[in-house]
């Protein structure tokens, strides 16, 4: 009813620390879960949420090569649709820096629950909110978007530990899982409908790889992730994946994937590697990773993941390409209009019509296209081009 309230329960910031680099927390994160175990001296069930503002942006840069110790030459590969020189590895070990700070202080709070006997009946999960804050990942469908890690433990709960599994899995089906445990159902603690499925059956197999056959596709999608467009509007996606196959449906192609161009490429973090990016065209010596990473796409796009997790290789034109894509389209289609699925029903607009809901960055492109100076701390001064671009 419009009262502030807080979800999640009390937070634990008051332990500071010492970060070992610039942008990176001062939260003692594995000391406030020391102090919230203290207060709970009755020993009750609990639910605790590392919520780490590692690796997001921004990074010190070359932090992880003089502060990490890390080297350029230690990077095997990068992907494709970033050019490879020294900025970017940099970039990447600076990423790699701030997820082992998130590492470390797992690792105390692991050790926290095996000093006070309480880890052989905690589940733990660790996972990310998105892909990497990079060009071509976080905001976007792609396979580094919505591939995520995730691992799980539980040792008095998960028979044979140490499996990898490959049945498809998705955030939705953390919550029935943790009601599960708790041993209680949606209609006690009073959810609304929960459409994920319980993972306690993936706990209790002793099998690797795919456990349950009907657990082989999952479906991904996207909306509003961002402002910049004329009208607020988003870069509506659908997709599937299946069988080691990413099937794509950008339904507006006149939009620009990442936001617009004038108003800095907003559904992308500003990093090293953007300007890089960014750089590379405006001096028309490669195009290349501008287009794969900000320019227009197709309505339709194809990608076999298994072999090509970068997704770089578009099948869709390709007869066997084509046949595949139609069957997904089919099913991620019909699971959609059982979910009611705006989009698929033809009444998309109506998330674009939804008010943005900060309302400092509301109206960004009208306010920025008529001068105002909107602020955009999550991007770089310089992502902004001149003026409105024609796709290349």
């Amino acid at each position: 009813n419009g009262k502030p309230r807080l979800p999640l329960g009390k937070a634990y910031n008051a332990r500071k620390t010492t970060p070992p680099a610039q942008h990176i927390s001062n939260s003692d994160y594995a000391g406030n879960f020391a102090d919230f175990l203290d207060a709970n001296a009755e020993g009750r069930p609990f639910c605790f949420w590392y919520g780490s503002i590692e690796p997001h942006r921004a990074y010190e840069f070359r932090a992880g090569i003089e502060k990490g110790g890390k080297s350029i030459d230690a990077i095997d590969k990068v992907p494709a649709f970033w050019p490879d020189n020294e900025t970017v590895r940099a970039d990447l070990l600076d990423y790699a820096f701030e997820i082992e700070y998130f590492d470390k202080h797992l690792q105390k709070m692991l050790a926290e629950l095996e000093k006070r006997n309480l880890l052989d009946n905690t589940i733990v999960v660790v996972t990310a909110d998105n892909g990497m804050p990079f060009p071509r990942a976080k905001g976007q469908e792609y396979e580094y978007s919505n591939h995520l890690p995730l691992a799980m433990m539980w040792p008095r709960g998960i028979r044979a530990p140490g499996r990898i599994v490959d049945d498809y899995v998705s955030f939705i089906d953390f919550a029935p899982t943790f009601l599960e445990a708790a041993g209680l159902t949606v209609e006690e603690v009073g959810m609304q409908p929960v459409t994920g499925r319980s993972l306690f059956d993936i706990f209790q197999s002793t099998k690797p790889g795919r456990i349950h056959p009907d657990r082989d596709h999952v479906l991904i999608g996207k909306e509003r992730h961002d402002v910049g467009r004329p009208g607020d509007v988003g870069y509506p996606i659908r997709g599937i994946v299946k069988d080691g196959y990413l099937y794509i449906r950008n339904f507006e192609t006149d939009r620009w994937p990442a936001g617009n161009p004038e108003t800095g490429y907003l559904n992308c973090d500003g990093s090293p590697t953007k300007t890089e990016i960014l750089k590379a065209r405006r001096e028309g010596t490669d195009t290349r990773y501008w287009q794969g990473a900000f320019g227009k796409r197709g309505a339709e796009e194809l990608y076999h993941v298994a072999s090509d997790p970068e997704c770089m290789i578009n099948l869709i034109d390709r007869p066997s390409g084509r046949k595949r894509a139609e069957a997904l389209r089919a099913q991620m289609e019909k699971e959609l209009r059982e979910q009611q699925d705006p989009r698929i029903l033809g009444r998309g607009d109506i998330f674009d019509q939804y008010l943005y809901a900060n309302k400092a960055d509301r109206n960004f492109h009208e306010r920025a296209m008529n001068g105002e100076k909107v602020q955009a701390g999550w991007v770089n001064a310089s992502d902004f081009e001149k003026g409105p671009m024609e796709d290349q």
